[in-house]
């Protein structure tokens, strides 16, 4: 009996530390599993506890006809599909009137549900994958882009899409852990590839991460937008550049609708106090932005911008309000005036 066999024996026997000690290494890998899938960070936290609360209890059910890896794998993936299925799962409803004053929108979007990533949950993650039919890289499998296609699809697809070109199980594994058929697989497959490739994000490219350009360009935005000055903001933007705001309907495209929408902010029109502290969220450059507190020297969060670049140019904003995310950014709710 090796290593592995005697801690799995240890672990089918009742004792704790040796199933933790099988878990703990896909503990990571399956949250951002979780993720992708219900797009929420909080959601895939619940799914990744729920999964090893199941495999605790099924160990001994474990055949190891698969690795244990897989094995983890389709009971998260299981229960994410269960999640987005429950009834009770219920989300806010959004109004079309949801932003006060703002303008009419270049685009209104069907409200998806989605909660930023925070980089530092992708350091040490392993980039692997079990087959050779893998189209994205893990990290890059978590894009913006990439995610928020995903929540465009059914509860299927998603799960079929991630499992078979993030993580490259072949059709037939994929088909054994939904319990499907391989035509079924195949056939969702298809249809949420042509899905993603429709989706109206654009994935982030150009700039090299944390480039000196990069940099530059970054700082240049931070200082607009503490400054309030929306010309100088417009000034980093590429021609067709998008702001989306999840779940808001509302999306502005083009450097004339974006300078009409932020003029119609109270921060450029109240004359606000603001600060951004960047951070990284998603793969992408991102800023936590503070508003002054009108009663105290302070500032309080409000969100966070993820930001997507194309060469030097700012080709999309993506802003979060404050929400059940921020823990994971270890962002602090204020600071001083």
């Amino acid at each position: 009996m090796n290593t592995q066999e005697a801690v799995l024996a240890r672990a089918r026997g009742g004792d704790e530390a040796a199933f933790r000690a099988l878990t703990d290494p896909h503990q990571r890998e399956l949250q951002v599993h979780c993720y992708r899938i219900l797009g929420s960070l909080q959601d895939a936290e619940d799914a990744v506890q729920e999964t090893m609360l199941s495999a605790w209890r099924a160990l001994g059910d474990f055949e190891e006809r698969s690795s244990l890896r897989s094995w983890l794998y389709r009971i998260a993936t299981n229960r994410c599909l269960n999640m987005l299925r429950d009834s009770s799962r219920r989300e806010r409803a959004v109004s079309a009137d949801a932003i006060p004053d703002a303008p009419e929108p270049s685009r209104r979007a069907e409200p998806i549900w989605l909660q930023p990533f925070p980089d530092e949950l992708l350091e040490g993650l392993p980039d692997r994958a079990p087959g050779p039919d893998t189209r994205y890289e893990t990290k890059e499998a978590v894009g913006l882009a990439f995610v928020s296609g995903l929540q465009r699809m059914p509860p299927q697809q998603r799960a079929v899409l991630v499992l078979r070109d993030v993580l490259g199980y072949r059709a037939a594994e994929v088909a054994a852990m939904l319990a499907t058929s391989e035509a079924s697989v195949n056939s969702a497959l298809q249809r949420a590839r042509a899905a993603l490739a429709a989706a109206p994000e654009r994935p982030a490219g150009g700039t090299v991460p944390d480039s000196p350009a990069q940099r530059r360009l970054l700082g240049r935005f931070a200082e607009a937008f503490e400054a309030a000055d929306v010309d100088a903001i417009l000034g980093l933007l590429s021609e067709d550049a998008w702001i989306r705001m999840p779940p808001e309907p509302h999306e502005y495209t083009g450097r004339d609708a974006i300078g009409e929408f932020l003029r119609t902010r109270p921060l450029w029109s109240e004359g606000g106090r603001v600060r951004l502290v960047a951070t990284r969220a998603n793969g992408q450059p991102a800023f936590a932005y503070y508003m002054g507190d009108p009663q105290a020297d302070l500032y309080r969060i409000e969100g966070i911008f993820v930001i997507t670049l194309e060469g030097e140019e700012i080709a999309a904003i993506t802003r979060f309000g404050e929400g059940g995310w921020l823990p994971w950014f270890g962002l602090p709710r204020t600071l001083p005036g």
